[in-house]
Parts: C-alpha cells; structure tokens; sequence
C-alpha cells in the first residue's frame, strides 16, 4: 500500500478512490479531505470513469472519522475549527454532486465522518463485520444542518436521532434494517460483489445514469423546486443521442449494447 493518504486509480471504466490511513483506522485530517476532494473533481470530469467507488484501505474500516490527534493542530481554535468545516463540508458537496455513480464499499468500522462520506455516494454496499456509529455527542462536537440531513433522508428522522442521540455503534443488519446501507455481503464476497456492481453499471447508458442522477440530485435539494428545465434537456439529450439508437438496435438484435455516452 503507498504511503499516500488518499489513493486514487482507474481500472477499466471505474474510478478508485482509497483513504488510506489504516494505521488510524483510516481517520481523516485536513489534507486527506483536500486531497479527495481534488481527485473528484478530476474524475468528475474524466470520460474513462463511468462509475466512482469510495473504499478504506485495508479490513478493519472504511473511515472511522476525523483524526483526533490532529485536533490540536487543526482544530484547536476558532479559524482552524472553519477552516476545517468549510475544507470537509466542500469534499461532501463535491461527492454528493459527482455526475457519475458513486458506490461506497464498506468494510469495518464506519464512524463519525465515514457515515457522512458514505451518506452522500450513491449506492453503499458493506460486509458483515462492518459497524456504524456517529460519537459526535461522546466527543463535544457541533454537528452541522447538512450531515443530519443527509443521513435523516436515508433513514428517516427517528433512527437519525437514535444515531445521534446514542452515539452507539450499530451492526450491519441494524443498518441494513434502517435502510442506512442497500446490500450487506459475506467479506471474502465484497471486493467481487461491488466489481460486479460496476461492470453492471458501467455497460449502461453514460447519459441515462446522468440524468437520473441529476433528478435525484433535484429532489434532495430543493424537491419543491427542482430545476425541471435542466432535466428535460438531460432527458431530450438521451432521445437525442446516439446511444439511444445502439440501444434500441442491441435490443432487436439480441447482443449486449456498446454505449459511447454520446
């Protein structure tokens, strides 16, 4: 595993992005947020990544939060606590507003800003041993509007506050149960099962997902006022593509379509 904090690749048509800091349980400083958050905007714009995964290094987390020992150097007065927010708040806007498919694989403890990360992809796949948990409360710490409102649109407002109001850890079924992650897999399973999660969604349409995405995107933003100018032109612009006649043909001739996105 290198030495760098976040790690990133591309293997086929999938993005890869790794918090690598296993030694800490893959807890997140300042410079890691900066730097995922810099990798996302690459892929954002990238037209080999059709799908984007988000994973821990290692088995025994996928985030398990803010690195607390770097509290005293970042966080320990009042810009360092803003700057800190604004550079963690800014990776989640990116995330949450990444074009393409994002999955989160999640294996071991998924703690405090793991929660949050995996709130916004799109799609959250754990194993077995995967534990879920938000210690803001054991720890003194303010919790802003948008994290609360992200997990409370996966899992409504009552497990939202037992969450937080606990500050417990939960398993993997009591988050399968709350509708916090969509598949739990044995974990020899996991790797092969979100690899195949991926082939699927890369094959399809590149324009389709996007406009789906961007309704959803809609919804969760303003679901009284969503912008339906812009997604009857993403819509329009999927009738309009090429891809829609490729689709239409491998239909009626029985083979598997080759999308191009455009």
């Amino acid at each position: 595993m290198s030495d760098d904090k976040i790690i990133s690749e591309i293997k086929g048509s999938t993005g890869h992005i790794i918090f690598n800091n296993p030694k800490k349980m893959n807890a997140v400083s300042l410079e890691m947020w900066q730097e995922a958050t810099r990798v996302i905007e690459e892929m954002a714009i990238d037209p080999q990544v059709r799908v984007l995964v988000i994973s821990g290094a290692g088995k025994k987390a996928f985030i398990s939060g803010a690195d607390i020992s770097k509290f005293e150097s970042e966080r320990a007065t009042q810009e360092g606590v803003e700057l800190y927010n604004r550079t963690s708040e800014k990776f989640r806007a990116t995330l949450i507003g990444f074009p393409k498919p994002v999955i989160a694989k999640i294996s071991g403890y998924c703690i405090g800003g793991g929660v949050n990360v995996a709130a916004g992809c799109d799609i959250r796949i754990c194993d077995e041993r995967s534990s879920f948990g938000v210690p803001a409360a054991k720890l003194g710490l303010g919790y802003g509007y948008t994290g609360v409102k992200r997990v409370a649109s996966l899992v409504g407002i009552a497990n939202t506050m037992e969450i937080f109001f606990t500050a417990r850890q939960f398993t993997a079924a009591e988050a399968y149960d709350m509708g916090l992650v969509n598949r739990v897999v044995p974990s020899a399973m996991l790797d092969a099962y979100v690899d195949d999660y991926t082939r699927r969604i890369s094959e399809n349409a590149p324009l389709t997902m996007a406009a789906i995405k961007a309704s959803a995107q809609e919804i969760f933003k303003s679901p009284d006022t969503p912008d339906l100018e812009l997604i009857d032109k993403m819509v329009q612009a999927c009738f309009d593509s090429e891809d829609y006649i490729e689709g239409r043909r491998a239909f009626m001739e029985k083979r598997k379509p080759e999308f191009k996105g455009q």
